[in-house]
C-alpha cells in the first residue's frame, strides 16, 4: 500500500499577523495543528494563575516542546496526516531545517508568510493582550520591537505571501 504524501504548512510571520487564525482554518479542513504556545500554556496553567517562569526556564520549556512536536510531526507524516506548524519561523535557518525534515520524510511543505504593517500588528496585539488563553500570549512594545529586529523575512524560499490589510 502506498503511503499518502502529507502536506505540511509552515506558518511564518510576526505576532499579530494572523498565523493562528489561518492555522485554525486549516484545522477545520482536516489538518492537525502543532503549536508550542498551546502546549506551554497547558503545562504552565493559565496566565491569571500567577505562575511566571524566568526567561531562561521559559525558553527551556519552549525548546523541550519544540523537540517533542518535531517528533510528533514525523509521526503524523508517517500516518499520512496533513499538518500545520503554527510557529513564527522567524529565521531562515529554522525554516530550512523544517523544510529539509519534511522533504527527507518524502512529504511536501508550503511556507505561508503572513505580512501586515506595523500599525495593524500593534492594533491587533493591543486587542489580543487584553485576552487570556494559549493563543493570546502577551507581547508588549519592548518584546514586539525585539521581534521586529530579529525577524528574517522570507525572500525566495518558495513562500506564499499574504498581506493582511485590516485589523
Amino acid at each position: 500500500m502506498t503511503q499518502k504524501v502529507s502536506t505540511v504548512v509552515l506558518m511564518c510571520g510576526l505576532p499579530g499577523a494572523g498565523k493562528t487564525t489561518y492555522a485554525l482554518d486549516l484545522v477545520r479542513r482536516g489538518y492537525v495543528r502543532l503549536s508550542i504556545d498551546e502546549v506551554v500554556w497547558q503545562r504552565l496553567g493559565r496566565r491569571d494563575a500567577g505562575l511566571v517562569l524566568e526567561a531562561e526556564a521559559f525558553d527551556r520549556l519552549k525548546e523541550e516542546v519544540r523537540r517533542e512536536q518535531r517528533q510528533e510531526l514525523v509521526e503524523l507524516m508517517r500516518a499520512g496526516r496533513d499538518v500545520v506548524v503554527d510557529y513564527s519561523f522567524w529565521s531562515r535557518a529554522a525554516r530550512d531545517d523544517y523544510k529539509s525534515l519534511i522533504e527527507n520524510c518524502g512529504h511536501h511543505w508550503e511556507l505561508i508568510h503572513l505580512k501586515a504593517d506595523r500599525t495593524i500588528l500593534e492594533r491587533r496585539l493591543e486587542a489580543r493582550n487584553r485576552e487570556a488563553g494559549a493563543n493570546s500570549v502577551t507581547v508588549d512594545e519592548t518584546l514586539f520591537n525585539r521581534y521586529l529586529a530579529v525577524f528574517e523575512e522570507p525572500d525566495g524560499e518558495g513562500e506564499q505571501v499574504f498581506i493582511q490589510s485590516s485589523a
